[in-house]
């Protein structure tokens, strides 16, 4: 007779967990305490032993996405906040419900986006920056992260699809009345390049923060 698997006991973390995949899987709109509950196989009031309700499940999970960005390192204060938006938005894709928490105001700062912050702005005033220039390099990258990555999230992400969405955009864009709309859109489709120009506006704001820093 075979001796039943031991039950893995409730946490805080097989919560949060499943609440994530579950966002992943449906998005952010949809999650539900009794969904949770449902796919741990418990009873919706044993999560509260552990969460204590909706908001905070966001926040948790919202903090769990966060713990993916590579905070930044190394001497060269450029390449490491580079490096850290890049990790940022790779992760912020793969969970693109985060974009709208974490720029809402719908769930609260956790201990590891409350890192990552931290640690840019900590980059910027060991590179040599003011406090009120490391504040403005840090609001500059914080934007772009999010608001960049949530209008790319916000496209198929196949990029045959946004050929076809490209395509169909301009047949219906009047050439006459938009002539540079009508331009800049079908060279996109003749060239391609689908792909949003993420680590090229990256550069442009790094670049005209070093401009800064040698003033």
């Amino acid at each position: 007779m075979s001796t039943p698997a031991p039950r893995v006991p409730l946490s805080r973390e097989r919560v949060l967990r499943a609440a994530l995949e579950l966002s992943d899987r449906s998005g952010v709109s949809s999650l539900s305490m009794r969904e949770i509950a449902r796919t741990l196989g418990v009873g919706v009031m044993s999560l509260y032993n552990h969460v204590a309700n909706k908001d905070d499940v966001l926040s948790g999970i919202t903090d769990l996405v966060a713990s993916e960005f590579a905070l930044p390192s190394g001497s060269d204060w450029k390449l490491a906040l580079r490096n850290s938006a890049i990790s940022a938005h790779d992760a912020l894709l793969r969970h693109p419900w985060a974009c709208t928490t974490m720029s809402s105001g719908m769930t609260t700062l956790g201990p590891e986006r409350l890192a990552f912050y931290d640690a840019l702005i900590g980059t910027l005033r060991k590179a040599g920056f003011s406090p009120g220039m490391a504040r403005q390099g840090f609001l500059a990258l914080d934007g772009h992260i999010l608001g960049f990555t949530q209008q790319e999230a916000a496209l198929p992400q196949d990029l045959g699809d946004r050929a076809d969405l490209t395509r169909s955009f301009l047949h219906s864009l009047p050439t006459d009345a938009h002539p540079y709309m009508h331009e800049m859109v079908s060279d996109l489709l003749a060239s391609g390049q689908y792909e949003f120009p993420y680590d090229f506006v990256l550069d442009l704001i790094l670049d005209g923060l070093e401009r800064a820093l040698g003033v």
